[in-house]
Parts: structure tokens; C-alpha cells; sequence
């Protein structure tokens, strides 16, 4: 295994993303403290994402927006956009692409790249000339932090924490060159190493790790044991320093989530936008050249969540996945005779096989009924791509005041324009 002797990646996180990406379209946010928040006309649901004003107030991602307000009165909340940050996301990339070549997106806010031998000697020429294109060639109102360390993992921790080092949040640098270690990196906060969850955090907790450098004194074979998997041995090698190489990771399922506006927390109106989400995430399946042979229904409801399965014969036709998501709702029914309320919904397509090796029911055999649907599909998909839009569904297509029906915001996943249809 690897151990460089200088720097060789950076990261970059931009800073209060959809935020600051609404502040630089919209020029009467500028300079303001801003939330965006699922959908207008409520205060039952959180500020999803805030600027770095409303940030000085104290006000958090993921906070209740009557929590929000409370520490910000003059908070403007904003509607989610999530097609206007995608198209933002791809800007982005482009003007850093003109800079140097990049690695990996992360996420819709996150992205690493490789520096090349010139790159690795001249770290704040390259954040200079980063930040640089995206202030010309966007605006100034969208900014990132920068991390320049030896390996991803360590480069990533240097962003977060010069995003925070500058005494203002936000365009911050960081430059953890290999000599300089490990100072740095044992003043971070044990829960701000990537890969400390709160169950191991409290693990360490439990077993005498109480700060970073408890974390880096220990062994790898240690680490091991405390994850209970690889996964900890290969963080011990990342915060030494080693070169290490994130796995290819394996498709496992496909789904999508939505917090329901208040007119539509009953079952039928719960019901009737879950199809719309699982007829997306069929669409991806099917772009991604996968069948499934499961489907998940969650609800998020008063009394805490309800679960419910329903097995598939290894499908990815609209017909077959929307049946056995009918039948999920019937249990609904018959469990909560007398209505119920419902804040969330999500949907997934797993037990994933890819066409190429999928495995077929005993008892189906691909029968034509389910040649003919899986043809019928194909032709929809066909002609919805052709235009750019839904124009032909099966069954009801009514999507829920706010729209975002499978493209939501993501910060795992950045959204293709097929989300959008």
C-alpha cells in the first residue's frame, strides 16, 4: 500500500449549496437569511438547507421551520428547486473542468479531484484559479471550501474544517501537506471524522476512544473489530495517510422518499403520490438496465413507521411493480380501517439483478403477458425520452402542489433531467 510524500487531492464543498445557488439567481436573497423548505404555505416541515446569514443565527439544516424562525425572525424561506440545482450542479462542473479534471462527484455539493505533479506545488494557485472561474463564470454568490490533502478521506476532513477556519462560514482552505501531519487532523472533533456515525461514536465512547487522536493511536486490526467489518481498517490506513481507494460500490436498490403536503397525509393522497415515486424509480431501474425482486413501502406515520414488503418475480415493467405496490396499500387499508396520517412516504426497488444475469421465477418463465408489458414499457420510455417530458403514464399522473415528485433534493445522489419528467 501507498504512502505519499505529498499532497495529491483535493475536495471541494460548496458552501450552503442550494441556498447560495437560489442567492445568485434570485438578486433580492442576496445578503439575506434564507431557508429552503420542502414546499410553500406551511411551518409543519424543516428548513432543508440554510444560508451562511441564517447560519450566524444559528439556524441548522434539517431544523423545524417554527425553530427556525424562532432564532431568525427575518428568515425568507424559499421553495425547493431541485431542476434549478442540478443545472447549477453541471455548471459547476464545467468551469472547475476547465481548471483541472474531475475525479468523482460525490454528491450535488461535493466533488474530488486528482492533482498532477505541477498542481501538487502550487495548492493555492489551483484555489485561487477554482474559485476564480466559478466567480466569473457563475456569480459570486455561490462559493466552496477547498481541502488539499495526501489522500480523499483526509482532503475531504481539511474542507470541512477550513470551511470553518476562516472566522466566516464558508470559501475556506485548508493545505494538509504530509509533513504537517498529524497535527492537524487531531484537532478535529471525533464526530467529524467521516465514517463516525453516532452508533460508533457512542461505541467508541463505550470502549475509552474519546477524541481523534485515541482514534489514530489505535491499530488497524482494532479498528477492524470496532466497525465489525473492512470498513474500519481501511479508515485507519485513510487517516494515516496511505492511498487509499474507495471500492467500486454495487447498485443495491433504487427508491424514492417525499415529506407529503398537508392536503395529501391521508392514505389516498399518500397512495396516489407513492405510485408517481415508484413509477420513477422503475424508470431508473430500467435506464440502469436492472430488474428487481422486491418492493419496500414506508410510511412515516403518528404513532412512529409502518413497513411493509411485497415480493416481485424479478420485474421492471410498471405494471407488475405498481400491482404489487397496490397490494402493500390494501394491507394499509386493512390494518388502519379507520384512516390514517401519514407525513412521509418512500418507496424501493431492491434484490437488484442486472439483465445480463437475471435470475427468473420457476413459476413465471417470462410468460407473454409479461413480454407484451415489458415491451409496452420500453415503447413509453422510448417516446417520454423523445420529448422530454410525461407525456404517456400508466394510470392516474397527478403530481402534488410543489411538484419534485422523484427529484427532490439529494446529497447522495445528484438528479438526471429524467428525474424531472
Amino acid at each position: 500500500m501507498r504512502l505519499p510524500e505529498t499532497i495529491e487531492r483535493l475536495y471541494i464543498d460548496f458552501d450552503g449549496f442550494f441556498a447560495s445557488v437560489e442567492q445568485q439567481c434570485d438578486k433580492r436573497l442576496r445578503g439575506r437569511p434564507v431557508g429552503v423548505v420542502p414546499f410553500a404555505g406551511t411551518d409543519r416541515t424543516a428548513v432543508i438547507a440554510v444560508s451562511r446569514e441564517a447560519k450566524a443565527f444559528g439556524v441548522k439544516n434539517v431544523m423545524p421551520i417554527k425553530e427556525a424562525r424562532q432564532r431568525c425572525p427575518d428568515i425568507v424561506l424559499v421553495p425547493q428547486k431541485p431542476d434549478l440545482y442540478r443545472r447549477a450542479h453541471n455548471a459547476l462542473l464545467c468551469e472547475i473542468e476547465t481548471i483541472l479534471p474531475i475525479d468523482t462527484a460525490k454528491s450535488i455539493d461535493e466533488l474530488t479531484c486528482k492533482l498532477d505533479e505541477r498542481q501538487r506545488l502550487e495548492p493555492e494557485r489551483v484555489a485561487a484559479a477554482i474559485k476564480g472561474a466559478i466567480r466569473e463564470g457563475i456569480g459570486p454568490w455561490i462559493t466552496c471550501s477547498i481541502g488539499f490533502a495526501a489522500n480523499r478521506q483526509l482532503a475531504k476532513i481539511a474542507c470541512k474544517q477550513g470551511k470553518r477556519g476562516t472566522g466566516r462560514y464558508g470559501d475556506g482552505l485548508a493545505i494538509w501537506h504530509p509533513s504537517l501531519m498529524p497535527d492537524p487532523l487531531l484537532s478535529v472533533p471525533l464526530a467529524d471524522i467521516p465514517g463516525v456515525g453516532a452508533n460508533i461514536y457512542r461505541k467508541l465512547m463505550r470502549i475509552g476512544i474519546y477524541d481523534t487522536r485515541d482514534l489514530y493511536n489505535t491499530q488497524p486490526k482494532q479498528m477492524r473489530r470496532i466497525w465489525n467489518n473492512v470498513t474500519g481498517e481501511r479508515l485507519w490506513y485513510a487517516l494515516h495517510g496511505y492511498d487509499i481507494q474507495a471500492p467500486v460500490s454495487q447498485r443495491g436498490m433504487f427508491g424514492h422518499g417525499r415529506v407529503l403536503p398537508p392536503e395529501a397525509r391521508n392514505i389516498e393522497g399518500a397512495e396516489s403520490i407513492s405510485r408517481l415515486l415508484l413509477t420513477k424509480a422503475a424508470r431508473r431501474l430500467r435506464r440502469e438496465n436492472y430488474y428487481a425482486s422486491g418492493l419496500w413501502l414506508w410510511l412515516s406515520i403518528k404513532e412512529g413507521s409502518w413497513l411493509g414488503k411485497q415480493h416481485l418475480p424479478s420485474v421492471r415493467d410498471d405494471q407488475a411493480i405498481l400491482t404489487a405496490l397496490a397490494e402493500l396499500w390494501r394491507e394499509v387499508r386493512q390494518q388502519h380501517r379507520n384512516g390514517l396520517t401519514i407525513f412521509r412516504v418512500g418507496v424501493t426497488l431492491y434484490d437488484l439483478s442486472p439483465a445480463a444475469e437475471r435470475q427468473l421465477d420457476l413459476l413465471l418463465q417470462d410468460d407473454k403477458t409479461r413480454r407484451k408489458w415489458e415491451n409496452a414499457g420500453q415503447a413509453v420510455d422510448t417516446l417520454n425520452s423523445k420529448y422530454s417530458r410525461t407525456l404517456v403514464h400508466l394510470g392516474e399522473w397527478s403530481p402534488p402542489a410543489g411538484g419534485h415528485v422523484g427529484g427532490k433534493i439529494s446529497y447522495v445522489r445528484v438528479p438526471s433531467a429524467e428525474d424531472f419528467w
